[in-house]
């Protein structure tokens, strides 16, 4: 992996987060997990290149994420959508999930976690978060579609992008 500057991003982040999906990993070396995402986006806010990224409460890897500053976004190229299902479906709760779904852990030179078979990982920082309001919502149409009684509402993170490696 080549360390890049965030400006120095190609790829279609629509693409990369909505199609291709992404993964979420936090944690520490001794303890972290990793999940599936594709609701998120990159940006630039408050003078700082920027992600943003909507998880919920109930899934394993929020704990970590709640837990730890910094976490990382690794994307994989489509000869491993099936592991990114597994980690998108199966609990680290339960299972070893990169031990199943056939990935290697990375760390940073910062100590975080990533995925060592990704094209593309972005580190980041936390700048903000906050729980998703279903008073908030001007359009109350996502709240039918995406939340229903045992669907707690997703927590949004904006997270500062502090270092991007690309595969070569």
């Amino acid at each position: 992996m080549k360390k890049i500057k965030a400006t120095e991003i190609t790829q279609n982040a629509i693409s990369l987060i909505g199609a291709q999906w992404m993964l979420v990993t936090a944690g520490t070396p001794d303890a972290y997990n990793t999940m599936t995402a594709n609701w998120g986006g990159i940006g630039f806010l408050w003078n700082k290149p920027v992600a943003y990224i909507f998880i919920r409460p109930n899934r394993h890897t929020y704990q970590y994420i709640e837990q730890q500053e910094k976490l990382t976004l690794s994307f994989m190229g489509e000869t491993y959508r099936q592991a990114l299902k597994i980690c998108g479906t199966q609990s680290g709760r339960d299972i070893d999930k990169m031990k199943e779904a056939g990935l290697s852990p990375w760390i940073t030179e910062d100590g975080n976690i990533a995925i060592a078979d990704a094209d593309l990982v972005i580190e980041c920082r936390k700048l903000y978060s906050d729980i998703i309001r279903p008073e908030n919502f001007i359009d109350s149409a996502p709240i039918d579609t995406w939340y229903g009684e045992d669907d707690p509402m997703h927590r949004l993170y904006i997270i500062e992008i502090t270092g991007v490696w690309a595969r070569n």
